[in-house]
């Protein structure tokens, strides 16, 4: 798969195969996760949408088992929603929202400082038709179990709204 980004940076291969650190430090290696579906959501701490954490959560405990896995990446470029510390982010997400999936270091996702795992992801447009940049925290990307984006959903759209748990389960069939 090849893409153009909204700032014409052209990437290709699955966003699987990007290296990015883990929250708490050393790689996140996300090849780990290769053969699964994987929902890959920009998080924040601070935002209107972080009780989003609660159902991104119960949708990683469903599909677990299944090949399925819920990738947490910190962002703090909307509005400053994400100013912690590492050990602040995951103290946070396990203390208020029981969260057990994994969680990459913070990145940037838009800009010239965009990761390059965004810059893998950002071509791909949601159901109505938006690519390019990331609009908010808790936009969402379904990665196959081909190593490839599946779907893209808006930051608005619940972790068990009926589209998106349709299409977690399409790719675990």
């Amino acid at each position: 798969m090849t893409t153009t980004d909204s700032n014409g940076t052209v990437s290709s291969g699955s966003p699987l195969d990007v290296e990015i650190g883990a929250l708490q430090g050393g790689p996140a290696n996300l090849g780990q996760y290769a053969g699964q579906a994987v929902l890959i959501v920009n998080v924040a701490s601070k935002c209107g949408l972080t009780p989003q954490y609660a159902g991104l959560e119960r949708l990683h405990e469903r599909y677990a088992g299944r090949g399925f896995t819920v990738l947490g990446v910190p962002c703090n470029q909307f509005m400053g929603q994400e100013p912690g510390s590492p050990e602040e982010i995951a103290e946070f997400c396990s203390a208020t929202y029981g969260v057990t999936f994994p969680m990459t270091e913070k990145v940037e996702v838009n800009g010239d400082a965009r990761h390059p795992l965004y810059a893998r992801l950002t071509g791909f447009a949601d159901g109505d038709g938006h690519s390019g940049d990331i609009r908010w925290n808790f936009e969402k990307f379904l990665i196959g179990r081909d190593g490839q984006v599946v779907a893209r959903f808006s930051p608005q759209t619940e972790p068990d709204a009926a589209e998106l748990v349709a299409a977690v389960e399409a790719q675990l069939a």
